[in-house]
């Protein structure tokens, strides 16, 4: 996924991006690296993981932070709500229609109205060509160099030359050097961008329950309107999965139940079928608890994935530096004796040390994040075959 090895970028299928003067090592720091194919064609896409270039920008490190963190959010939302499909899945085979129809359904709506919400959102922020929806908020000169871009995918239209100071926006808005981005903003989404700007999807999704029906930096028309909706789903599946398979458990005990002539009988039969009852509601409750805070923590809980692969990466990155390239200009003897360092802490540290951490921190998430929304432990306990067992019970018979 991340295209290397050791923390260095594998130029499998040539970089999407060219430096000029790469060919002759003309190329400074600082310099702008320009794309070889139009921006979201097909020849501008790197075939497989990351393009090898992003090894070598200036922010680097705040890129690959934000693309791991987003990854492993998507990681652990996809399992969890694989997790919760397994519920409905046990609830068919089991017969229980209760199950399946007010706790299925409600932990379907509940992840699916936040959760994979917020996995459309990244998704969306990935695929959206910001460079031209910013562009369409600029206040350009028309008869500049930058006027006429290709990043731009609209129509250019020219202003009227005696309105404002100047400048045009590429849709054609006079631009008076005091306007803001919404009102230069040709998409019209509302907020402060207007569309026109990339959101910080963190504030985006706390503002769905902190400030229903305000998006600020909005991605696409409507936004406000269908957060709100899906607040509402959210917000109605807990009552629902709180509340309504007690309260048809109590209808059906209700219907079976059976009435004594003795009149102790009677009172010890009905006490029973309150405790039972009680015990039912606040088993519920417990678990409407657990699965609407576990959402939310265990989706934290997967970010261990991204520190995770953050250290590793980093460890690379400081034991490669370190070992091989600050040995290399010293001679071969120097950069025999770094290569041994280099390979002696790669193999202690990285693949056996690291690689077993992270082995531990994956069974934990499938253990505790992954089978807690589906599996109860409640079926048939485990009886380990025995010879000893087995001739006793002979013996006996």
């Amino acid at each position: 996924m991340y295209n290397d090895m050791f923390s260095l970028g594998l130029n499998l299928f040539r970089s999407r991006y060219e430096f000029e003067g790469q060919d002759d090592g003309t190329v400074e720091e600082g310099d702008i690296a320009a794309q070889t194919a139009p921006y979201g064609s097909d020849e501008s896409v790197y075939p497989f993981g990351l393009d090898p270039v992003w090894h070598i920008t200036s922010n680097e490190l705040l890129f690959f932070n934000s693309f791991k963190m987003k990854l492993s959010v998507i990681f652990g939302i996809i399992q969890m709500f694989s997790g919760t499909c397994l519920k409905g899945i046990n609830a068919i085979y089991f017969g229980q229609k209760l199950d399946f129809f007010f706790e299925f359904i409600p932990m379907v709506a509940f992840a699916a109205s936040l959760f994979i919400y917020m996995v459309v959102l990244i998704f969306m922020k990935w695929t959206i060509n910001w460079n031209s929806r910013m562009l369409s908020a600029t206040c350009l000169d028309p008869n500049g160099d930058g006027w006429g871009s290709s990043d731009y995918d609209g129509e250019w239209k020219v202003c009227d030359a005696d309105v404002g100071d100047g400048t045009c926006t590429p849709a054609g808005y006079s631009c008076t050097g005091s306007d803001t981005t919404a009102e230069k903003c040709p998409l019209n989404f509302g907020g402060s961008g207007d569309g026109c700007q990339p959101p910080n999807l963190i504030t985006t999704l706390i503002n769905i329950a902190l400030q229903p029906g305000n998006v600020d930096e909005p991605m696409y028309d409507g936004q406000a309107k269908i957060q709100n909706i899906l607040l509402i789903i959210a917000f109605a599946s807990v009552p629902i999965l709180l509340l309504a398979k007690p309260y048809f458990l109590s209808k059906q005990m209700e219907h079976h139940e059976v009435v004594h002539h003795d009149d102790e009988e009677e009172g010890e039969e009905g006490g029973d079928e309150e405790h039972g009852f009680g015990e039912i509601v606040i088993h519920q409750a417990i678990e409407t608890i657990e699965f609407v805070l576990g959402m939310v923590s265990n989706t934290a809980s997967y970010l261990r994935l991204w520190a995770l692969s953050l250290a590793h990466s980093e460890l690379a990155t400081v034991f490669w530096e370190k070992a091989m390239i600050s040995t290399l200009p010293q001679g071969w003897l120097a950069t025999y004796v770094g290569y041994g360092i280099f390979a002696g802490v790669t193999f202690g540290v990285l693949l056996m040390m690291d690689v077993l951490e992270c082995f531990l921190h994956a069974l934990r998430l499938h253990w505790v994040e992954f089978q807690n929304k589906f599996f109860a432990a409640d079926g048939i306990r485990f009886a380990p075959y025995s010879f000893k067992e087995i001739i006793n019970e002979h013996s006996a018979t």
